[in-house]
């Protein structure tokens, strides 16, 4: 007697369906394996940096190590000449210490001796004796010089939960010395072709006989997926032995099983049958409302997924895309994507090109219906870039520079680019990423550019939010002023996020007792910087002038010795390149540091009027003023707190 079809249902019933069958689709566990077999897996969990990348400040050239303002008035036609004091080679730390008029002669890769703040390039040199070199062209503070945690700083998450491990991915784990990741465990699946008409590959085909198409397809789009996935040949059209073969593949640890043809209401067609028989009459799905691919069963057994699929390889396809596709990869904890290459404008003008083929990383924002795409300008031994990045924007060697506003051609790096929750552009810091987690905004972008550039995306519509901590050197009151600089009051809001302390970091015992910006006046103090425009630089030069210091790069010494993160400070002291810094109590910490606080600097968020009422940016700022994001942000990072108008709206109400 023939099976008929029982009520036809669409395939976003059927998904509804199955979820509640299983009472929610979701991973099946989770493992842990080497690093260099992660290949393809999923992410269980975020993995965050314990150690920086770079660990230390390093050159990217061959060249010279010197102290920058040694070579501001050279020229091609008059060199400045130095002493060579030595030779930093790679894998050697070198000793001695540069001082004003010398140089050490350094290797790629090679850690930057202490004293010395640039690398001028060897192109740029011309060696007249063993121990004289001459000069050629200027350097700045830090040109040619990877800063430790300049690429990925101690405590960042370098990874989330959900991301798929790529090459790219591999470079960053391995870059900060993980050997191990947990991953979500594989979906085991059993594969079945069925059909007495069914010969394999390779084998003479008689008249009414077909090759397998469907086993060796389905089984490719299931490893695909991410699933583990094993063909177990071709069934009959015998009701027994399919019963048996595959109620074995259930018995013996498979998730999911996948049969291709006998779905359809005829004499022959028996997987119903047999589904029915082995989930105990649980069968969900007999027919789905699609075309090609009306002909589907699905079934639940012990928790174990059973799909019947049409037997004409089109049909098994279409429905395998439509509907095991979404449920293999959501119990494999994967994102379904699709291949893309999209149009984006700059946001800023980037210099690119001269003669080379530029090739450069970049996040892109979708914003007001047209892309944006931000560069990721990082140095050549990056690697976290590329983690981050959405695409790449290639430059040919004819261009000179791409103008800000300008449309370009992305690559997408992943099969689609994924719209975003919530977009976040602005100063990077840890406590946004706890934010985030107790908020469950997962899908958000967030563009680490720095405080004035978070701003102007706010500005331009393109960010929901900017993290914040830029001090007014008026009123030593932090972001508010922002509102007034650029013109924003009426169209943003500053949100009051949460304090973190900062403090002079020396080495464990304080040995040269600095407890004061005054101490940094002193000859037997070095300093390390940070770099114009951050919060911590513009607090300094505000201590300095309350000194009476008017010119602090004669005055103190490193004052142009620039570091561009947090890390970078903490890693120069314990390093032994700097004596005293001023960053946060938390990355101290982590170094073992001593720390004599200095100061709460304020976290804040800068946040469009017409995103307030966004849902997601509400959960944000709900979470912002919860207790437990105050009681989790103290009890993780060191020197961090919420205050009494954390979460509340304190510029331009």
């Amino acid at each position: 007697m023939a099976t008929v079809f029982h009520n036809l249902v669409s395939v976003e019933e059927a998904l509804e369906m199955i979820e509640a069958a299983l009472n929610g689709v979701r991973p099946l566990g989770v493992e842990l394996v080497k690093v260099g077999e992660a290949l393809g897996r999923t992410l269980a969990e975020d993995v965050v940096a314990k150690t920086a990348a770079p660990p230390f400040d390093r050159s990217t050239v061959d060249g010279y190590a010197v102290i920058a303002s040694d070579t501001y008035a050279a020229t091609e036609e008059t060199p400045v000449a130095l002493k060579v004091v030595g030779k930093a080679e790679v894998g050697h730390v070198y000793e001695g210490s540069v001082t004003s008029g010398g140089c050490v002669e350094i290797a790629t890769g090679a850690v930057i001796p202490r004293g010395a703040n640039a690398v001028v390039m060897v192109e740029f040199t011309k060696k007249t004796s063993e121990n004289t070199v001459q000069v050629f062209r200027p350097v700045s503070p830090a040109e040619n010089i990877a800063q430790a945690g300049s690429d990925i700083s101690v405590g960042d998450i370098i990874l989330r939960k959900g991301s798929l491990i790529t090459p790219r991915e591999i470079a960053v784990l391995t870059s900060v010395g993980i050997e191990e990741v947990p991953v979500y465990r594989k979906v085991k699946a059993a594969v079945f072709s069925t059909g007495n008409e069914v010969v394999e590959p390779g084998k003479q085909l008689e008249l009414g006989k077909v090759y397998d198409v469907n086993g060796p397809t389905l089984t490719a789009m299931l490893a695909e997926a991410g699933a583990q996935a094993d063909f177990h040949g071709i069934l009959p059209d015998d009701y027994q032995v399919m019963l048996e073969r595959i109620g074995m593949a259930l018995k013996t640890g498979y998730d999911v099983v996948v049969t291709s043809g006998s779905t359809s209401a005829g004499f022959g067609d028996m997987v119903y049958r047999v589904f029915n028989e082995l989930s105990n009459g649980k069968v969900l799905v007999h027919g789905l409302k699609v075309r090609p691919g009306k002909p589907t069963a699905v079934a639940v057994a012990g928790g174990k997924l059973l799909f019947g699929l049409p037997g004409f390889p089109l049909s098994a396809m279409m429905v395998f895309m439509k509907l095991v596709k979404p449920i293999v990869m959501r119990m494999s904890g994967i994102t379904l994507s699709t291949s893309k290459t999209v149009r984006a404008r700059l946001p800023f003008k980037v210099e690119a090109g001269k003669g080379k083929l530029d090739m450069i990383p970049v996040q892109i924002v979708t914003t007001g219906g047209y892309n944006v795409a931000y560069p990721l300008l990082g140095h050549s031994g990056s690697t976290y870039v590329l983690s981050v990045a959405d695409g790449v924007v290639e430059v040919a060697e004819n261009r000179e520079f791409l103008d800000e506003g300008e449309e370009v051609d992305v690559s997408l790096l992943s099969d689609r680019l994924k719209p975003a929750d919530l977009i976040i552009i602005g100063s990077h810091c840890p406590g946004i990423d706890i934010l985030l987690e107790m908020a469950g905004l997962l899908e958000t972008k967030v563009v680490n550019v720095g405080s004035v550039a978070g701003w102007y995306a706010v500005k331009r519509g393109e960010a929901d939010i900017a993290g914040t901590h830029l001090l007014d050197e008026k009123t030593g009151d932090y972001n508010l002023h922002m509102l007034e600089k650029l013109s924003l009051k009426g169209k943003a809001v500053v949100v009051r996020g949460y304090a973190r302390r900062i403090g002079f970091v020396t080495k464990k015992g304080n040995p040269l007792k600095i407890h004061s910006f005054q101490d940094l006046l002193r000859e037997d103090v070095m300093m390390v910087n940070r770099i114009r425009g951050s919060g911590i630089r513009a607090l300094l030069d505000v201590r300095l002038a309350e000194l009476g210091v008017k010119e602090p790069f004669k005055q103190v010494r490193g004052y142009d010795y620039e570091a561009r993160t947090h890390t970078g400070v903490a890693a120069a002291v314990a390093h032994g390149r700097a004596d005293v810094g001023i960053t946060l109590e938390a990355i101290a910490k982590h170094y073992g540091l001593d720390f004599i606080p200095i100061a709460d600097e304020m976290f804040d968020f800068a946040v469009s009027k017409q995103r307030i009422d966004k849902p997601h940016v509400k959960k944000f700022m709900e979470t912002l003023s919860s207790k437990k994001f105050a009681e989790t942000l103290e009890k993780t990072l060191p020197g961090y707190h919420a205050v009494d108008e954390t979460g509340n709206i304190i510029g331009d109400i």
